[in-house]
């Protein structure tokens, strides 16, 4: 009988240096970055900046994106923003009576949506884990459940919303209020707040210190528009930054936008850790380092810098020969860890192994006085693993993600008494985890996850025994190099796909799979390979 061997063709066409190639000619003609559409910041469009062009399309968008049960967006709390905004925005249409459109749906097709929108919306409010840990999603939620509230009274005796309820369930205020108060008190305001800047409500128009950077405010078209609904006259470039964003993708809008600090170093970053060969040229890294300011860099324009888009960055120039020293980051460092931004809310496992990729690399060419930060961090991030053998983030929906970029981190550069069990636990929980289509998800297999536990499974330093084997072998074909139907997994005020910095991940994942075919090659010519384990 033929031993069986790993079949490559999934993984290894088209060629592995032209799909790199690609890569960087997107990321150099079209620097505002590729980001899914969103249904949260499209129905702000369309409740809040009906005249800005594509209105109809927008409204079609969201009739398109509704689910069988009622919701928009993902199962269970990731459906409570977007379904929130979504209805929101159709009453808010409905109470408008907006003119019929050839391009949009009627107005008996608005309708039965809200309706449907509502029930389930209730059904989310109803549930005490429903709201996810989303940028502002505590701000965002009840902002919106008030304006429906007001939608509901004034449609009330509207024959086709009969059965919609009087009123939401009741939720949580106490952010929201906080808010109103600091913006009326005159004090200053996190800039980091004005990426939510459209559910602020009638408190943030009174402030001066809000503006667009290079036309965007808190690079967010949703933000953007109510901004400039707010002015009496209109915002040259701020308008031109929102006409081309709803020109970009033919009217829905993304949250985030532009994001090309981060693509460029999510992207370059991924690719040279796995030794991808990357020449991204001079002019692409000169603009990637010329980013950095005292504090570090940003994701968009509008945004404060943070530590992981700093770490990132650093890691990235440094990778590729030019080095930054990564003083910066020193910006966030509260002992223990490092937070993304002061009076973060919380922590993140992937900003503190993307701050330890940073640190170390540096640590480990010359920098010495990084060397003792370097090793506390590391095990600080083996302390946060879960008992499951993963870890979980708030910047991302999988678990694969962030559990990926703590082995990555801790391979590279902890100390192996500090690194060794963790990341043990973290392969045996990933073979555990396989899917009985070969792949990886949180709720089915996805390109994106699949490739982030082929990278822990191969990218670790381990050595590659038959379950390791095994589980490669049923991978690869989820690592197909022509998919660009990536579903969003990445947190902003709902979900989204960053195209390109995921398309890097599964090209780093098939980049690992060539490297090692031989040996697993030779290992399925002599031995049998062990039956991983898997999930349906």
């Amino acid at each position: 009988m033929t031993a069986p061997t790993l079949t490559l063709g999934a993984v290894a066409a088209p060629g592995l240096s032209d799909a790199v190639g690609d890569l960087l000619a997107q990321l150099e003609q079209h620097p505002y970055g590729q980001v899914s559409t969103s249904v949260y910041e499209t129905a702000r469009l369309v409740a809040d900046a009906p005249w800005v062009d594509g209105h109809a399309r927008r409204l079609a968008y969201l009739l398109a994106e509704q689910g069988a049960d009622g919701s928009w967006g993902p199962t269970g709390g990731y459906a409570l923003v977007p379904t929130a905004s979504a209805v929101q925005a159709l009453l808010a249409s409905l109470v408008r009576a907006d003119p019929p459109d050839p391009a949009g749906p009627g107005r008996g097709e608005v309708v039965a949506a809200a309706t449907r929108g509502l029930a389930a919306l209730v059904r989310c409010l109803g549930d005490d884990a429903a709201m996810p840990d989303t940028p502002a999603a505590d701000l965002i939620v009840p902002a919106l459940v008030a304006r429906i509230d007001a939608h509901l009274t004034e449609l009330a005796g509207a024959p086709t919303l009969t059965d919609a309820p009087g009123a939401l369930p009741r939720v949580d205020r106490r952010r929201v209020d906080a808010v109103n108060a600091l913006l009326t008190s005159g004090r200053p305001v996190p800039s980091k707040l004005w990426h939510a800047y459209e559910v602020l409500g009638p408190a943030a128009a009174t402030r001066d210190d809000v503006a667009p950077v290079d036309g965007a405010v808190g690079a967010s078209p949703a933000a953007t528009a109510v901004w400039l609904g707010h002015r009496r006259t209109d915002d040259p470039a701020a308008r031109t930054y929102l006409d081309a964003v709803v020109a970009r993708q033919g009217g829905p809008v993304p949250c985030c936008t532009p994001i090309t600090v981060f693509e460029r170093s999510w992207t370059l970053a991924t690719l040279a850790r796995v030794g991808v060969p990357v020449d991204p040229g001079a002019r692409l890294l000169a603009e990637l380092a010329a980013a950095l300011g005292p504090d570090g860099a940003a994701t968009g324009p509008g945004l404060p810098a943070d530590a992981d888009t700093t770490s990132t960055v650093l890691y990235a120039l440094a990778r590729l020969g030019r080095p930054v020293d990564p003083a910066s980051l020193l910006h966030y460092d509260l002992g223990s860890h490092f937070c993304t931004w002061r009076g973060e809310d919380g922590q993140s496992v992937t900003t503190n192994a993307h701050v330890l990729e940073a640190l170390g690399w540096h640590a480990r060419h010359g920098a010495d006085r990084y060397t003792a930060r370097v090793t506390s961090l590391a095990g600080w991030l083996r302390d946060v693993q879960g008992p499951d053998g993963l870890w979980m983030d708030r910047w991302h929906a999988s678990p694969y993600y962030a559990t990926c970029c703590a082995v990555s981190a801790l391979a590279g550069y902890a100390p192996p008494e500090v690194a060794d069990a963790a990341i043990d636990r973290a392969v045996e929980r990933i073979l555990a985890d396989q899917r009985d289509d070969g792949g990886w998800g949180r709720w089915s297999s996805t390109a994106e996850e699949t490739a982030y536990a082929v990278q822990i499974l191969l990218g670790s330093g381990r050595p590659i025994r038959p379950a390791v084997t095994a589980a490669v072998c049923r991978a690869v074909g989820h690592l197909r190099a022509d998919r660009s139907d990536y579903p969003p997994l990445w947190h902003d005020k709902d979900l989204y796909a960053p195209i390109l910095i995921v398309r890097a991940a599964v090209i780093a994942a098939r980049k690992l799979v060539l490297a090692v075919a031989p040996t697993i090659n030779q290992a399925l010519s002599t031995t049998t390979p062990e039956a991983g384990r898997s999930r349906a």
